[in-house]
């Protein structure tokens, strides 16, 4: 059955945001055009996207646990005995990072996914051919069905 054209969007745009690809090997493994790629990365910001995709994660958790850092050194210039607040503040924070870190986003799967075929090519390359296909349909089914 074949892909519409919106879950083609969708894969080009985790291929070219988390496999950092050009657009025309995107448009090779989407089955469009470079031009069609082109036309929805400017549409839809992949770039920037893009650029942001690897860090937003590790960015938030540093913010987090800097937060966690600095309440913590105020309650122990204290008394050594947070508030309330300061301690609801900080399970919420806490609860906030164990969540985050434990929560796989498709970026990283697609970062796995690279890893995987890049290791699978310096053993074979026609079997990392034949594994990227599929990890390009896997993440196709993760697009459509969540």
């Amino acid at each position: 059955m074949a892909a519409s054209k919106q879950q083609q969007r969708e894969h080009a745009k985790l291929l070219y945001v988390g496999e950092r690809i050009t657009l025309k090997e995107v448009a090779e493994r989407v089955k469009v055009t470079e031009k069609t790629v082109g036309k929805w990365c400017k549409e839809d910001g992949w770039d920037a996207l893009r650029k942001s995709l690897l860090t937003t994660r590790h960015t938030q958790l540093a913010r987090w646990y800097n937060q966690l850092d600095t309440i913590s050194s105020k309650i122990e210039e204290r008394d050594n005995i947070p508030t309330n607040t300061e301690a609801d503040t900080m399970s919420k924070i806490t609860s906030n990072i164990q969540k985050l870190e434990v929560e796989i986003g498709l970026g990283e799967i697609i970062e796995t996914g690279k890893k995987v075929i890049t290791f699978i090519q310096q053993i074979n390359l026609d079997d990392a051919k034949l594994f990227k296909n599929y990890f390009d349909e896997y993440i196709n089914n993760r697009v459509r069905n969540g």
